[in-house]
């Protein structure tokens, strides 16, 4: 088969090309850059492309770096942005693979292609006609959640060559092919970021407003915060009181006003 796969610069997507090449097919690699111009987005982008090129180079690839900074922008982060702007918590992983990888990436390059792989841990399952998306046989790796808004037209185009290796085994291949990555680090936290704190993301486009931190129990003021988008259901660090462990239950967003707790999943907090 002719397959665009995208690779990130990352051990998993390398293992991905060297699956498929082991199987015969012909790859196209494609690396899409999603920061934007500026320090809030670079994501280490020269150094993955680098390692790209030299995964590409060793497998014999074409491999073509694709720009979709505008696109992620506009679908992906402002809808962050704006999920926090309401009080919830944004999940831009699903988001980018719904709009971007799978989105704009296949309308215009992929859909030139037999297939697509990316390193995803996850599966399909063929039964009849019908394809399934499944888990990997890792469930600690397993990413079938942030695949959860594709469409049934996107996941019949796609391939997940590694839903079937545990994450060691994984590692174990790219020692063993001796690849230029096969010991860099996994990627942590949310790509369009690159290496700006997440805060200070928040901060520069949100800016910063303070209110009260009250307890949920009694009503008691017993701090202040910089504003509710800083804030999620559940966290407990970072939030500057002693007494604890506290935790935010609960958040006003009209009056800016969060609600902490000394216990998660308590009776008053869905009162």
């Amino acid at each position: 088969m002719n397959i665009a796969v995208l690779i990130s610069g990352g051990v998993d997507s390398a293992v991905v090309v060297h699956k498929l090449k082991e199987q015969g097919h012909d790859l196209h690699l494609f690396y899409i850059r999603i920061g934007l111009d500026t320090d809030e987005g670079d994501c280490s982008a020269e150094e993955d492309i680098e390692m790209c090129t030299l995964i590409a180079r060793k497998y014999g690839c074409l491999f073509d770096v694709v720009s979709l900074h505008q696109e992620y922008w506009d679908n992906v982060m402002e809808y962050a942005l704006n999920t926090v702007r309401q009080g919830l918590t944004p999940n831009p992983d699903i988001m980018c693979n719904k709009m971007i990888k799978f989105g704009y990436f296949e309308q215009r390059w992929g859909h030139e292609f037999d297939k697509t792989a990316t390193g995803h841990y996850a599966s399909t399952d063929v039964i009849g006609d019908i394809t399934y998306l499944a888990t990997a046989v890792d469930p600690v790796k397993d990413q079938t959640d942030f695949l959860a808004r594709i469409s049934y037209e996107q996941l019949c185009h796609l391939m997940f060559p590694l839903g079937n290796m545990p994450k060691a085994a994984v590692r174990e291949t790219a020692i063993a092919a001796r690849m230029p990555n096969a010991f860099r680090k996994d990627s942590q936290g949310i790509c369009f970021l690159g290496k700006i704190n997440y805060n200070d993301f928040i901060k520069r486009h949100l800016g910063i407003k303070k209110g009260a931190i009250i307890e949920l129990e009694t009503g008691r003021k017993i701090g202040e915060h910089n504003g509710f988008w800083f804030h999620t259901i559940g966290q407990r660090k970072g939030l500057g009181l002693s007494g604890g462990p506290w935790y935010v239950v609960k958040k006003n967003v009209h009056d800016n006003v969060i609600y902490v707790s000394n216990g998660y999943d308590t009776e008053k907090q869905y009162g």
